[in-house]
């Protein structure tokens, strides 16, 4: 019985998880999925997908209940005539829960994503319990039934009491057995995601939703590929400062741009922070591609070529629209950048425009098709 729920529940989930495909560019530009999100699971709402369940009728009124007559329909109320009824089918849907692991594996899937192979030496290491046998003494949280079970069985076969016709076992206390387990040293791919927006004038409540459905789906995946991942923010104007993630999608300035600044302040935190031959080390900037003159154009480019590229993975550049940008920065970063630094995995610095919602699926193709 239990083996045919589990294949019902993994039929089930796999209806979930082709339900989710099909539907996949729409749930990526919503932006309620992110508000569903838990620690690490996210509840989706799916149309037309019901889980079965027992309906029980109101046996309330009928035959054997009052007065009726042979033939006559069971449990029909004495409805009146005001209001009509409506005619539509409604749609029905169920919250189902989804990890985010399950979810990066659907857009990997969907998106033909290669694995991330990690760079670095790995010298980070996590301590973790590895269960490696069975012994007969332990925590009772630890119990081995099955080691029990056949240890109860043979002593009782070897001593000539077990009875095929009332097969009961009963396991005493040389019967029992507990895993046991060792402490192991696992080497931890580790990641630094550093988010930098742009949040002067120009950069409305639009964009900036926009940005935060991009850096969800990008730390989604990223964490698939990496067991250790931290995420920081630096916001800029004409000046850069680092922030909480929760500023980062909320805060608005007033002012001009000097995306040099935002630049600057990532190299900072790198040097201080993260050892490029310890991490894997990503860079995503979003902008509407206002700056303010082709100085600091040219410092950015500096800095990039310079500076940041020798200690990351990937520098993504993500231009989303805007009726007040100028749109010109990612023509700076294609004339400077005319194959990206590339490596023997592609280019480095990596560039994606973002319209509305319905470009956030290719966005993230562009940034992961390399594996990188």
């Amino acid at each position: 019985m239990i083996t045919s729920i589990e294949q019902d529940h993994q039929r089930f989930r796999q209806i979930v998880r082709g339900k989710i495909r099909k539907d996949l560019r729409r749930f990526i530009s919503r932006g309620d999925i992110l508000a569903r999100e838990g620690r690490r699971v996210v509840s989706i709402p799916i149309h037309d997908i019901d889980i079965p369940t027992f309906r029980y009728g109101d046996n309330s009124g009928g035959v054997g209940m009052g007065e009726g007559e042979e033939g006559q329909s069971v449990g029909q109320g004495q409805g009146t005539d005001q209001g009509q009824g409506g005619d539509a089918e409604g749609r029905h849907a169920l919250e189902v829960d989804v990890t985010l692991e399950e979810l990066a594996d659907i857009l990997a899937d969907e998106l033909k994503l290669p694995r991330i192979q990690p760079r670095g030496q790995h010298k980070l290491t996590t301590i973790r319990d590895k269960y490696t046998g069975i012994r007969p003494i332990g925590p009772a949280a630890l119990r081995h039934f099955k080691r029990t079970y056949r240890e109860a069985l043979k002593r009782q076969l070897a001593m000539g009491v077990y009875d095929p016709d009332n097969p009961v076992i009963i396991p005493i206390k040389n019967d029992l057995r507990f895993r046991s387990w060792n402490e192991v040293k696992k080497p931890q791919s580790n990641a630094v995601i550093i988010y930098m927006m742009d949040v002067s004038g120009s950069m409305g409540d639009e964009q900036k939703e926009l940005v935060r459905l991009e850096a969800f789906w990008i730390d989604t995946w990223l964490r698939r590929n990496y067991e250790g991942i931290e995420s920081r923010y630096i916001v800029h104007d004409v000046r850069a400062g680092e922030v909480d993630k929760k500023t980062f999608f909320s805060v608005r300035e007033d002012g001009g741009t000097r995306i040099s600044s935002a630049y600057q302040a990532c190299l900072e935190l790198l040097q201080q922070h993260y050892d490029p031959s310890d991490w894997n080390i990503y860079l995503f900037h979003f902008s509407d591609g206002d700056n303010s003159s082709d100085a600091d154009n040219r410092l950015c480019v500096k800095i990039i070529d310079e500076q940041l590229l020798p200690r990351c993975n990937m520098f993504g550049y993500c231009q989303v629209a805007s009726s007040y940008g100028s749109g010109s920065f990612i023509n700076v970063l294609h004339e400077a950048f005319p194959d990206g630094r590339a490596d023997e995995l592609g280019p480095k610095v990596v560039t994606s425009k973002v319209n509305g919602r319905e470009d956030l699926l290719e966005s993230l193709r562009t940034f992961f098709k390399q594996g990188r």
